[in-house]
């Protein structure tokens, strides 16, 4: 009998329960640990700003599903991971020793990083259902007495994806309330160039994002990192290719709403051989971290280099198909090691994103998610917003059921050639 342990419970550590327990057998054990009971579609958070959804809609709870599917379950923050010893301590004290491990706790958001950043200080965010339902109050407050916004991302930030999503959904969101042309509104990114996205763009993105920029009159300021952020007044640098100032602006708000720098959770940051220096954990091609051989990341955890030199710090996103695609290979792989086998099983890594801009939108396929590319595909329009809410409501019933991939969803990626794992010599 194997005891497999899954640290979080959000898209990568759900999903990584459901596939993981259709591939034990009867006497393994398969245990959930997370400081959050309730799942959440954190690609809906936007909406939940600008109240287009309610927090309810957009969350499961778990228990019911876990208990249905026969999968323990502790809605308790770990406190101390010890893979040297096989266990982890949690918040209450207690501690559960494993066969497994598999790291799907997301980021911690470093909001401390920049003075007056994040909800604590004095910028929303729509990283957490719990900020997005703040930032949608804060909203309310300010469409009484508007005045300039300034949206983005920060240094260090590697999710820009829905920095993007929620800067159009504001303009649209305005514009219905006929408050628009009261609104000046910027937006600020690490990126060397709008669409960038922390993958030196996926198709035309800087050319779809720049036009829509422009369309909707968003001024934009790439290269740029927040030194602080004061009550209602921002200072941004933008940095020359060498690292210095070029130039210090002064940017005025009313609202503002900032994804900020991610890093390892506390309990992983520091341990030697597990983490980078920020935190994030090292795998190699199986998923599985080289030091501790039976400890398995996948999510937003995981540590991925940059693409590529930037003049400030951009991170590698982690897009939701991307994340299931580590699912599958490490729930694989974990399978292979029970049977007494050589984990062989990849990840693709393929990218499939819908970005939302409340009435229309920008998609696109990267296969895989890191250049140099098979498939380097984007598109914008309309459907993208409709596929966007098919979408969701679709996930959400999948997550309600305790299922991963439906056969026919399986069917439908494998006719459009957007598949899970690796074709390699290992697994052929």
């Amino acid at each position: 009998m194997a005891h497999i342990l899954i640290m979080g419970a959000g898209l990568g550590g759900v999903v990584m329960a459901y596939e993981m327990k259709d591939l034990l057998g009867r006497d393994d054990r398969l245990t959930v640990v997370t400081k959050d009971p309730i799942y959440h579609f954190v690609p809906s958070n936007p909406w939940v700003a600008v109240k287009w959804r309610t927090r309810e809609a957009v969350e499961v709870d778990l228990a019911p599903v876990f208990e249905r599917r026969g999968i323990d379950y502790k809605p308790v923050p770990v406190s101390k991971v010890e893979p040297e010893h096989n266990r982890v301590e949690l918040a209450d004290g207690s501690t559960i020793a494993y066969d497994f491990l598999i790291i799907a706790t997301g980021p911690e958001l470093a909001f401390d990083e920049i003075p007056g950043l994040g909800p604590d200080g004095h910028t929303a965010s729509i990283c957490h259902v719990d900020h997005a339902v703040e930032a949608s109050e804060r909203f309310e407050q300010f469409c009484k007495n508007p005045g300039p916004i300034v949206t983005g991302a920060v240094q260090g930030a590697s999710c820009f994806g829905p920095a993007y999503e929620f800067t159009f959904i504001l303009d649209t969101e305005l514009r219905r309330r006929k408050i628009r042309d009261r609104v000046p509104m910027t937006f600020i990114t690490p990126e060397p160039y709008v669409g960038h996205l922390g993958l030196d763009g996926v198709g035309d993105t800087k050319g779809l994002l720049e036009a829509e920029m422009r369309q909707h009159h968003i001024k934009f300021m790439t290269n740029t990192r927040v030194a602080k952020v004061e009550d209602g007044k921002l200072i941004a640098e933008e940095i020359a290719d060498d690292g210095s100032v070029k130039k210090t602006a002064e940017l005025p708000f009313g609202f503002s709403m900032l994804i900020p720098g991610f890093r390892g959770i506390a309990p992983l940051r520091g341990i030697d051989g597990l983490v980078n220096p920020r935190g994030f954990v090292l795998i190699d091609k199986h998923q599985r971290n080289p030091k501790y051989t039976n400890v398995f990341a996948v999510g937003v955890c995981v540590a991925i280099p940059p693409t590529g030199p930037t003049p400030v710090p951009c991170g590698v996103p982690k897009t939701g198909f991307m994340i299931e695609s580590m699912v599958t290979a490490t729930a694989h792989n974990i399978r292979q090691l029970l049977d007494g086998q050589a984990p062989t099983h990849q990840a693709t890594w393929n990218a499939v994103c819908l970005a939302d801009f409340g009435d229309s939108g920008v998609a696109f396929v990267a296969q895989p998610q890191l250049p140099p590319r098979n498939v380097n595909w984007s598109a914008s329009g309309v459907w993208v917003h409709n596929a966007k809410i098919a979408f969701e409501k679709y996930f959400m019933r999948k997550m309600s059921r305790g299922e991963s991939e439906p056969f026919y969803e399986k069917a439908m990626l494998d006719i459009l050639g957007i598949g899970k794992l690796k074709k390699t010599s290992e697994n052929a």
